[in-house]
C-alpha cells in the first residue's frame, strides 16, 4: 500500500505554490513513497539500546589549546598601514555610507 497518494502530492504542491503536471504528480508520488519506505526501514533498525547520535564516528577537536603569547603592539601593527586614524586602519569609504 502506498504511503503517499497522488492527491496528497497535489495538495502539497498547492500549499507550496508549485505548478506540477499530471506526469510529475505520479513521478513525485512514487519517489516520495520510496523515501518514506526507506525512512521506515531505518526506523525498524533503530533499537532502544542504540543512543541517538549526530555522527557515525566520534568527533575530536582539531584546534590547539588557547595560550597567551607575545603579540604586536598597536604601533607595530599599524606601522605598515598606508593610512592610520585614531589608532585604527583608515580605509576608503564604500557604498556612499555616511560616517
Amino acid at each position: 500500500m502506498s504511503a503517499i497518494t497522488r492527491d496528497e502530492v497535489a495538495h502539497l504542491a498547492r500549499l507550496s505554490r508549485l505548478a506540477i503536471s499530471d506526469d510529475e504528480l505520479d513521478h513525485y508520488a512514487t519517489q516520495l513513497d520510496d523515501i518514506i519506505a526507506a525512512v521506515a526501514k531505518v526506523a525498524e533498525v533503530a533499537a532502544e539500546d542504540v543512543p541517538p547520535s549526530s555522527h557515525a564516528l566520534p568527533l575530536t577537536n582539531v584546534f590547539r589549546a588557547d595560550e597567551v603569547r607575545q603579540s604586536l603592539s598597536p604601533e607595530q601593527a599599524l606601522s605598515g598601514a598606508p593610512a592610520v586614524e585614531d589608532d585604527r586602519f583608515r580605509v576608503p569609504r564604500i557604498l556612499g555610507e555616511e560616517a
